[in-house]
C-alpha cells in the first residue's frame, strides 16, 4: 500500500462513520489522497497535496440509524466547533487531541435553488444529527463512487471515494463561484488527478462517456468539454498561482496548463 500522510487520523473518522460507508462518500483533498491507493494509479516523486480536512458527502435521504452521526463522532473522540450564523451552524467535527489539527465536514447536494419560499439563503442543514453544507453540484461526487481499501490500526475496511472523472467535472463546474485561492488550488488537484491516472487516461473517458455524461445536464456537459479551452487555453492568473503552491516540486505554469489541457482533451471528448 503506498504511504498516504495522515491516513491513521483519518481512519479514526472511517471507524466513526462505519454503518455509513456504503452511502456516504469521501470528495475534495481527501478523496484525491486516496486516488494513489487505486490498482489504476501510477506512482509518483512527490506526496499528495496537504489538507487537514475530510470533506463527507452524504446524500438528503441518508438512512437513519442508532446512534446517529453525531453521537458516533463524539463517542470516537471528535469535537463541535460551530461557524458563522447560519442555523444550523456551519460545524467542523475536530478530533480531539490530534496535533495534526484534523477536522472532517459534512457536505450534501443542494437541490433547486438558493433560497426557500422565506427568501432565506440554504446554507446548511442537519441530517443524522450532524450540520451539513448544501452545494451545488455536488451530487456529482455521490454517484458511481470507487472503493479505496483501508488498513490501519483503527480500520480495517473501505470507503467510498469520488471518482475521478466526477471529481474533475465538479471542479470545472464551480470554478467561477469559488475564490482566488480556491481556483488556484483546484487547478492543481486537476493537473496532479491527471499525473495520478496518467497511463490510464482511456478508462477514465469510458467511466465519462458511459456514466457521468449521461448524468449531467447538456449545458454542463458543453461546459466541461470546452475546458480545455476556455480553462486551459492560456496560462491565467489562477494557472500562475496553482505553479507557486507545492513546496516539494518545481512546476511552471505553462506546464500545468499544457498537462490540463491534454489531460482535459483526452477524457473530455
Amino acid at each position: 500500500m503506498p504511504a498516504i500522510p495522515e491516513l491513521d487520523v483519518f481512519a479514526r473518522l472511517a471507524s466513526a462513520l462505519e454503518p455509513w460507508l456504503g452511502q456516504a462518500v469521501i470528495v475534495g483533498g481527501w478523496a484525491h489522497r486516496l486516488y494513489r491507493l487505486h490498482p489504476h494509479a501510477q506512482e509518483l516523486d512527490y506526496a499528495p497535496l496537504m489538507t487537514i480536512d475530510a470533506d463527507v458527502a452524504v446524500p438528503s435521504e441518508l438512512s437513519a440509524k442508532a446512534p446517529d452521526i453525531r453521537e458516533r463522532l463524539l463517542a470516537h473522540g471528535f469535537t463541535e466547533e460551530f461557524l458563522g450564523d447560519d442555523r444550523p451552524p456551519a460545524t467542523h467535527y475536530r478530533l480531539g487531541n490530534e496535533t495534526s489539527g484534523f477536522y472532517a465536514e459534512f457536505l450534501t447536494p443542494l437541490a433547486g435553488g438558493g433560497y426557500d419560499r422565506k427568501g432565506k439563503r440554504k446554507a446548511t442543514v442537519e441530517i443524522a444529527g450532524v450540520s451539513l453544507q448544501q452545494l451545488r453540484y455536488l451530487e456529482l461526487l455521490l454517484q458511481h463512487p470507487w472503493q479505496a481499501d483501508i488498513r490501519t490500526k483503527d480500520f480495517a475496511g473501505q470507503v467510498s471515494v469520488a471518482n475521478p472523472v466526477g471529481f474533475l467535472v465538479q471542479k470545472v463546474l464551480i470554478h467561477g463561484r469559488r475564490d482566488r485561492d480556491d481556483r488556484a488550488k483546484d487547478i492543481l488537484y486537476m493537473h496532479d488527478t491527471f499525473e495520478v491516472f496518467g497511463s490510464r487516461l482511456d478508462g477514465l473517458r469510458e467511466q465519462w462517456r458511459q456514466r457521468v455524461a449521461a448524468d449531467l445536464h447538456r449545458r454542463s456537459a458543453t461546459r466541461v468539454r470546452q475546458s480545455s479551452r476556455i480553462l486551459f487555453g492560456a496560462v491565467s492568473d489562477d494557472i500562475r498561482r496553482a505553479a507557486l503552491i507545492p513546496a516539494d516540486r518545481r512546476l511552471s505554469p505553462e506546464s500545468i496548463m499544457q498537462a490540463c489541457r491534454f489531460g482535459f482533451e483526452e477524457v473530455f471528448r
